[in-house]
């Protein structure tokens, strides 16, 4: 009887489960079928078919109106990340391994960060940006980025150095290293899966972020979130040509998670667990 109940409760399980993937899967089928369509087979009553012949003119079309803004999200991501993370670490090093008056304090301060809104920043972001002269272009956007992504990137690095036995460095000390060369030598060569957290979880949050790009960047410098709503027509609206411009912008984001996603999950757990 409790085999009966317990295989019941699986199928169950399995079954809501299914579901759940089913009503998941929904939008990712639409994008996908739609984009492979010609611009005379798109419509309401067709949505659910599959094309009756591939396509490639959506893609080609949203390709030559992106391809400028592929690179400006490529030139505003890589630096922001590199930057961000390598801050991040030395900061998470500094207050996990070299405790001072008021490191906790400041730890705190760092973390307050996280919670401040995009938006109650963006008039006095603007107007600071402005006096420095770079408003409008990707070096200020990455700025923007790297400040905003300190607190997290800190974050993750302290949690993960928190782990590393002290005498280690105690040990350096001894012979005589100084706070850079522990981290260069010590710290840096074992924090690969943190940094593979970190340029995950950057990577993907810059490449995705709307509000920054579009408020602090001008038409020439826009990255690809930003053109992607330029997409839509001011009449007629061709959906094969926005579903694969959808694409075209998430595919790089899913070609890191499908490279270094195992990475990210033994990343996290690495940082974890104590002891």
């Amino acid at each position: 009887m409790k085999k009966k109940n317990s295989t019941r409760q699986k199928l169950f399980t399995y079954l809501i489960l299914f579901l759940f993937s089913v009503f998941f899967l929904i939008p990712i089928y639409l994008l996908i079928t739609t984009s492979f369509k010609s611009f005379a087979e798109v419509s309401i009553n067709r949505m659910w078919l599959l094309p009756e012949s591939l396509s490639f003119e959506g893609f080609k079309e949203a390709f030559a109106k992106l391809a400028p803004n592929v690179l400006n999200s490529f030139y505003l991501v890589i630096p922001a990340t590199l930057i961000s993370a390598l801050l991040g670490s030395l900061n998470g090093y500094v207050l996990s391994h070299w405790k001072f008056k008021g490191s906790d304090t400041l730890f705190a301060l760092i973390l307050f960060g996280m919670f401040i809104p995009y938006q109650s920043v963006l008039f006095p972001l603007v107007q600071f940006l402005q006096s420095i002269g770079l408003y409008g272009s990707i070096p200020g956007l990455i700025l923007v980025h790297i400040v905003y992504g300190l607190p997290i990137t800190t974050l993750m690095f302290r949690n993960y150095y928190q782990n590393v036995p002290d005498a280690l460095s105690d040990a350096a000390k001894v012979d005589g290293a100084n706070i850079f060369s522990i981290y260069r030598y010590i710290f840096l060569p074992i924090s690969i899966p943190s940094f593979v957290v970190v340029f995950i979880w950057q990577f993907t949050n810059i490449w995705n972020e709307f509000l920054f790009a579009v408020t602090l960047t001008q038409s020439k410098s826009q990255p690809i979130t930003v053109a992607l709503t330029n997409l839509a027509g001011s009449q007629v609206v061709e959906w094969n040509v926005q579903m694969s411009g959808a694409i075209i912008t998430a595919l790089p984001t899913l070609i890191v998670y499908i490279i270094f996603g195992r990475y990210f999950i033994k990343g996290m757990l690495a940082g974890s667990v104590k002891g």
